[in-house]
């Protein structure tokens, strides 16, 4: 067997493996099992502020770490690189070319980490915003009025 097969019928068994725990319903209401969610009861995500805050600070130290380490070793490369060309080889012109792939795709790693960090914050900031409009609406409505 070729290894494109090889490769064809290893993501087709992955791909049916996901679509059946993704697509799993438990039998029974709370029985568990693939599909279950974080809850010990159902299938319900649960998350928390916390948990969402928690990741997105880790998302922020990410980015940071990746926007000075990832970086460590461009002077160096391109040090290399130009030696390495200067004495007419070819690998000086292969290892600028991979010291720009990988700043490239440091830059990648850095924008998604700042997106993550940024949606974590807004959908937390958005989410405390409408609970201080809901609970506002709420203690000034009827409801209130019959409830004290």
């Amino acid at each position: 067997m070729s290894f494109d097969e090889e490769w064809a019928t290893a993501r087709a068994t992955a791909a049916a493996n996901v679509s059946m725990r993704l697509n799993h319903v438990p039998t029974e209401p709370g029985s568990g099992g693939a599909g279950a969610g974080a809850g010990a009861g159902g299938g319900d995500l649960e998350l928390n502020q916390d948990h969402i805050g928690a990741i997105g600070t880790e998302a922020f130290t990410l980015h940071g770490r990746l926007s000075t380490d990832g970086k460590h070793a461009d002077t160096s490369t391109a040090t290399a690189a130009g030696a390495l060309s200067k004495e007419g080889f070819a690998s000086g012109a292969a290892l600028l070319k991979a010291g720009h792939r990988w700043e490239s795709q440091v830059k990648t790693l850095v924008a998604a980490c700042a997106t993550i960090s940024n949606g974590l914050n807004y959908s937390l900031s958005s989410h405390n915003k409408d609970e201080k409009q809901l609970y506002a609406e709420f203690t000034s409505s009827k409801i209130d009025e019959y409830l004290n």
